[in-house]
């Protein structure tokens, strides 16, 4: 029993004079921390099971409750820290791969918070947004490279499909089964109440929301989950997910305890069964066999709809972006190191991939470079977290942004990482039909109009301060951000120049 005991992360802290032994946080918590002791009448906590959700604090009637960092560590070593060792002996112990949920929590660079962005002063004034036009509708798609005109001498106007949106920004793959119900009920019901998208994962699209079709991306895996012809043409374009930001270069797992009832039903694999994506489409090992695909779905959508590639941001991300945009595809969308998930194995979490500012400058430039940027569209993702990463990422060259941790956060979610355990107490990433109650979809939309709508208001504030007015005058503009304590080479990649020259 010793060798294998761990100290427990969190401790529970509970103020007996203010506890009343109301048993709610016993009820709410779904790792089962609290439990009421009949012979002392107290409330009693098992601390190993304790997350850091943050449930029992914030439903607490009499704040009795406070969740607080352990200071029981292991001896200090800059070398060896308590995480590392603590992982090691858990594998000891259990002899499988440890799985994490969310993003890199590792404190690598975040190039977002060492770039500044440029105002303007007297020869180039600011534009008040109260008072002057500001356009952040975008549309994303293949855009003509030259003007044509017919033999009378009249412009051809006629674009590939597109998407429109009202602000740069959609809310990015969740599967079905990884979150809950009602969590993409209210992703679907604010995509179409702000007139942008949202992206059903790899997990189907759920019958009850086919109506949100024209506001939602239709996603195809490699476990083809959920995928047939009524479900390609349900939505408003078509995504190939061949890599996540989170686990570039393997496939998705979600655990049988998750596919119940409508999971099942609409991945079409049997109830309990691991829903289990394998790491490579098994019919695309090159750029052309990628190019079948994508026409495939065109021509099994009547040619209606752009179709989109999601790759993970790695290290040659600039030529594998450069023969995506060969290959036939509208938009490519570009997911970072950090992005979350809802079970990814640590080490590849922690270990693999590449910040997405260094991503999409570098692809950016490649495609600007070879002259075929107006071929397609780019997305991005991996931790979009305010209105002023969407501004720099379009400055760097970005046409819109996906969010989804930001999405969740909205929702209530408070990031203590074990979406893999299906207990989430904020009826997010579960299926228990106990814990998904939890999660009111009017409400849930309600706050994702709402943190959308500041975002909205946000960017035209600061495009406004740039003196800039539309979405389309800030692509690629690079001369409006400086950076800050990076080295030259960074300057270079993202292209550049560093506060004060």
């Amino acid at each position: 029993m010793s060798i294998r005991y761990i100290y427990p992360e969190f401790e529970v802290v509970r103020n007996e004079n203010r506890c009343i032994a109301c048993r709610v946080c016993e009820r709410q918590c779904a790792n089962e921390v609290h439990s009421y002791n009949e012979d002392k009448k107290v409330m009693i906590s098992d601390e190993t099971k304790c997350v850091n959700c943050q449930r029992c604090v914030s439903l607490c009637p009499t704040r009795a409750l406070k969740i607080v960092k352990s200071d029981c560590t292991l001896r200090e070593n800059a070398n060896w820290q308590n995480d590392t060792i603590k992982e090691i002996y858990k594998q000891a112990g259990s002899g499988g791969v440890l799985l994490s949920s969310m993003g890199n929590p590792k404190p690598l660079p975040v190039y977002w918070d060492k770039i500044l962005i440029n105002a303007s002063q007297v020869t180039n004034p600011p534009i008040d947004p109260l008072r002057e036009p500001m356009e952040t509708r975008v549309f994303l798609g293949k855009k003509n490279g030259e003007i044509e005109r017919d033999e009378d001498g009249n412009l051809k106007c006629k674009l590939q499909p597109q998407l429109e949106l009202s602000m740069p920004v959609m809310f990015s793959a969740m599967s079905y089964g990884s979150i809950s119900y009602n969590a993409h009920a209210s992703l679907a019901r604010a995509a179409t109440e702000l007139g942008i998208l949202y992206n059903t994962g790899e997990g189907g699209l759920h019958e009850d929301f086919y109506v949100y079709g024209p506001n939602t991306i239709v996603q195809v895996a490699s476990g083809r989950f959920g995928v047939h012809e009524d479900y390609l043409k349900a939505g408003a374009a078509v995504e190939i997910k061949m890599g996540q930001g989170a686990k570039p270069g393997i496939g998705g797992h979600l655990p049988g305890a998750k596919i119940v009832g409508d999971v099942s039903k609409t991945r079409m694999i049997p109830e309990g069964s691991d829903a289990i994506s394998p790491a490579p489409h098994h019919d695309i090992y090159s750029i052309e066999d990628l190019r079948q695909l994508v026409f495939s779905l065109k021509e099994a959508t009547e040619y209606k709809k752009p179709v989109i590639v999601k790759v993970a941001a790695v290290h040659n991300i600039a030529a594998i972006a450069s023969g995506i945009a060969r290959s036939g595809a509208d938009i490519i969308a570009i997911d970072g190191f950090r992005g979350g998930t809802g079970a990814a194995p640590t080490r590849i979490r922690d270990n693999v991939g590449i910040p997405i500012e260094l991503a999409l400058a570098s692809v950016d430039q490649r495609l600007r470079d070879e002259g075929i940027r107006n071929n397609v569209s780019l997305v991005v993702g991996g931790s979009i977290r305010s209105a002023s990463d969407v501004i720099k990422a379009i400055a760097l060259g970005a046409d819109a942004c996906y969010v989804a941790t930001a999405a969740l956060l909205a929702l209530g979610c408070h990031l203590c990482r074990t979406c893999q355990s299906g207990k989430c107490n904020w009826g997010i990433a579960t299926q228990r039909p106990d814990l998904v109650k939890r999660l009111n979809p009017d409400i849930g939309s309600e706050r994702l109009v709402n943190l959308m709508t500041a975002w909205r208001h946000e960017i035209m504030e600061l495009m406004g301060g740039m003196g800039i007015n539309s979405i389309e005058a800030l692509k690629g503009n690079r001369l409006m951000l400086r950076g800050v304590g990076l080295n030259e080479k960074e300057l270079e990649i993202l292209g550049i120049s560093h506060a004060g020259e």
